[in-house]
């Protein structure tokens, strides 16, 4: 009855703001108070000393998968369910995301700004840096799901202490984190760290590279290398990656190769080594298709294959109706390369996102 109760509040939240989100920002009584409800709803001083906004998302799908022919999976189910407060104190900020699914936080933190772009330093529960695909919200991903092989190489949220900035087209991040985050029973320390740059920025163009490195107590260890570019309504990424995995297994690795088109003619956005959502253009919205192939060591329990080696390809098309309501529909197969299994599945996604 919680869990319900908090559905329907975020369910409403969202509808109500989302409503709001085409309006521009209008002033208060307050000579310093500027409310603003562009993509959200904020509150903040004119001197932006001080903010305070409120966001989140729901993603409902409906997902067909199967494993060998048989049906493994056919229902309709809340994959996201989000709801967030974010702000500023002066040069200090602040995130609390909470995540319905398992009624936690999912992102809790305090950073500090004081030092410009160049530094900021984030204390608490957030996304470690490793990897262009796990970095870029899952809002904001062309296809419905993560490639299985972001899925089994990327750390993930958990708890640490990061120290990041840019400095023109170039970025960093490293970071220190809890490692019994992601393997319940070690009590040990990780490190993970990316760069990234961008040598072609214009207005129609976008070439980027960069690179990811993780390690953890006990000789685990992975990289990660990665590319991307975009040419108008035409964009794509490429990711390897590889991890040494000491005594507790073989070594593994994989890659994926993503292309996407933008056929109203919207370019996919970038900044600060990650992408951003397609904004419509026209009050039809924005249609976008996108294609993925991947190989390698991952986790394919999207198709039912679970963690093995395996090969997949997927194809998917959105319909962006305006900044905050997404329609997607994917499909995705694949075989695996040490057994004789195969796995598809169907996803179709309602999202609201602010």
């Amino acid at each position: 009855m919680k869990v319900n109760a908090i559905t329907k509040a975020i369910a409403a939240a969202s509808v109500a703001v989302a409503s709001l989100a085409q309006a521009g920002s209008v002033s208060t009584d307050g000579a310093d108070l500027i409310l603003k409800t562009k993509g959200g709803l904020a509150l903040a001083t004119a001197d932006k000393q001080y903010s305070v906004q409120l966001g989140g998302r729901i993603q409902y799908d409906y997902n067909h998968a199967e494993k060998n022919g048989v049906t493994d999976e056919d229902q309709f189910d809340t994959r996201r369910a989000r709801l967030y407060v974010k702000g500023t104190i002066q040069d200090w900020s602040f995130k609390s995301q909470f995540n319905v699914d398992s009624g936690g936080a999912e992102d809790l933190y305090i950073r500090y700004n004081g030092f410009g772009k160049q530094a900021t330093v984030t204390a608490g529960r957030q996304k470690m840096p490793f990897g262009l695909e796990e970095l870029t919200s899952s809002k904001d991903i062309s296809m419905l799901e993560r490639s299985a092989l972001t899925e089994a190489y990327a750390v993930g949220r958990a708890d640490g202490l990061q120290l990041s900035g840019a400095n023109g087209n170039f970025t960093y991040a490293v970071a220190a984190f809890d490692a019994g985050d992601k393997t319940p029973g070690r009590e040990s320390i990780g490190a993970t760290a990316r760069a990234t740059f961008a040598p072609v920025t214009t207005d129609d163009s976008v070439v980027h590279v960069g690179a990811s490195y993780q390690d953890t107590e006990g000789g685990t260890s992975a990289y990660g290398l990665e590319a991307a570019a975009v040419f108008g309504a035409l964009h794509g990424q490429v990711e390897f990656f590889e991890a040494d995995n000491g005594t507790t297994g073989p070594d593994t690795d994989g890659y994926y190769v993503q292309v996407g088109y933008v056929i109203t003619g919207e370019q996919r956005p970038y900044k600060g080594g990650k992408f951003k959502k397609i904004k419509p253009s026209g009050s039809n919205g924005a249609v976008e298709v996108v294609a993925r192939y991947e190989d390698g060591e991952g986790d394919f329990g999207d198709i039912e294959l679970g963690a093995t080696d395996a090969t997949a390809w997927g194809l998917g098309v959105n319909w962006y109706v305006n900044n905050a309501v997404r329609l997607g529909l994917n499909y995705t197969d694949g075989e695996s390369e040490v057994s004789t299994d195969e796995g598809e599945e169907i996803r179709a996604r309602l999202q609201i996102a602010f």
